[in-house]
């Protein structure tokens, strides 16, 4: 291994690796694995310390995960639509988050380092769902210290490899810069088009609310159905009167329960009623015929001004529980 790049790295080394693992657990598309990989390759045959590399890199990892703690904890689901909004893997966004929380609890903050997508919506989730800030910054500790002794951990052990293949790119000097450049945009781009691939996906005629407010005045009775995780109706218990609540992740095991003669009504909330859509088209791949999502889900619904109920359910781990009531919008 070069010892100008070596010596170069041992001096900046520490703040590089902390500056690419908080820019990527912030949410930008900058991903710190490879960083810490290869910062782990250099400590081993280097006087840059791995402690020191470690400590950083949890810290940055930390001080991202407190600070959207803070603001799914102040902002709620506001949160997380927004971060659903915009992610590039809508595919794996915040209603997978939940299931996860939802079947692991706290222990999801440590899984989700690891599952791309996730790691980013795991901690306004827990802030969001009332978590406790001690619970939240052990599991987070956790979580941090696993992923980036994973990191460095690989370099360490694939430092022979990598101390071949650095000098090669060194070589080529700034053609490799450019390689990694023309890399990270094309990652990106193919996650874009991953994104308009999943929304395309799921593109059909809607149902507005108020054509089905005039259903129901006319006595037409559809079928509402909430396919909101628990966790979404913990964090928004309100529901259309008479609505049905069937999580995406249980519509398999309803099938034969929803009627085939009656319009099917789905809603979330969402952004462009993924979730809704999911469930739509899986019914239709069973033979539903008359199934539409609800445009704008429960918000748009409660925008206009009609009544929605307030329904208690199981919560998961560290959810404040409601009372049933009803409220207007």
């Amino acid at each position: 291994m070069e010892q100008k790049f070596v010596s170069v790295f041992a001096e900046f080394g520490v703040l590089v690796v902390a500056a690419n693992v908080l820019l990527d657990q912030i949410g930008l598309p900058l991903p710190a694995m490879p960083t810490l990989i290869l910062a782990g390759a250099i400590a081993a045959n280097s006087t840059l310390s791995a402690i020191d590399l470690f400590l950083s890199a949890v810290a940055a990892c930390l001080m991202a995960n407190a600070g959207w703690y803070l603001a799914g904890r102040w902002y709620g689901s506001a949160v997380m639509k927004l971060l659903c909004r915009i992610s590039i893997n809508p595919d794996s966004c915040v209603s997978e988050t939940q299931l996860h929380f939802e079947r692991w609890g706290s222990s999801a903050l440590v899984a989700a380092k690891f599952i791309p997508g996730l790691s980013v919506l795991a901690s306004p989730l827990a802030g969001a769902t009332g978590m406790n800030w001690i619970r939240f910054a052990l599991y987070s500790a956790l979580g941090a210290a696993a992923w980036v002794g994973t990191g460095l951990g690989a370099g360490i052990l694939l430092r022979p490899q990598i101390e071949e293949l650095l000098p090669r790119l060194q070589r080529v000097g700034s053609a490799t810069v450019a390689l990694l450049v023309t890399l990270l945009i094309a990652y990106i781009a193919y996650k874009w088009y991953r994104r308009r691939q999943f929304y395309a996906a799921l593109r059909m005629a809607r149902i507005s609310v108020a054509e089905l407010y005039q259903l129901m005045e006319a006595g037409a009775a559809p079928l509402i159905v909430d396919v909101r995780s628990a966790t979404a109706h913990a964090l928004d218990p309100r529901t259309i009167p008479g609505a049905l609540r069937i999580p995406l992740s249980d519509v398999d095991e309803h099938l034969e329960q929803l009627p085939r003669d009656r319009d099917i009504v789905l809603y979330c909330t969402c952004p462009n009623e993924a979730s809704a859509a999911q469930v739509a088209k899986l019914l239709m791949t069973h033979g539903f015929k008359r199934v539409r999502p609800l445009h704008g889900g429960l918000d748009a619904w409660i925008a206009a001004g009609h009544s929605a109920e307030l329904r208690p359910v199981p919560n998961p781990d560290g959810l404040v529980s409601v009372v049933e009531t009803s409220e207007h919008g």
